[in-house]
């Protein structure tokens, strides 16, 4: 089944610019991993530095093994000094 996973972070003001070079080079990443289908970036219409990634795969599994591989932990290591608390995680499964 489907899911789609919701990754929500809040940065710190003037990081916007650093937050979408990572954000970009995380989707190119993710690109490239078994199951995955697409990404959607939304910016919170009231605050800016709010930022959800919408990110679909085919299966959880495949989920499961981009978020613990290499690549990925490292890109999130670059995130952590822009980031203004915890990522939070969010797993939908596609319809009922």
């Amino acid at each position: 089944m489907a899911v789609k996973i919701l990754i929500k972070r809040k940065i710190k003001p003037g990081t916007l610019k650093d937050a979408s070079a990572l954000l970009i080079q995380a989707r190119k990443n993710a690109m490239l991993n078994d199951g995955y289908i697409s990404t959607e970036t939304l910016v919170d219409h009231n605050d800016p530095n709010i930022i959800t990634v919408v990110s679909m795969w085919q299966k959880k599994e495949n989920w499961d093994n981009y978020i613990a591989s290499a690549v990925r932990q490292g890109n999130e290591q670059k995130f952590a000094p822009i980031l203004n608390g915890e990522t939070v995680y969010e797993i939908y499964n596609m319809g009922m």
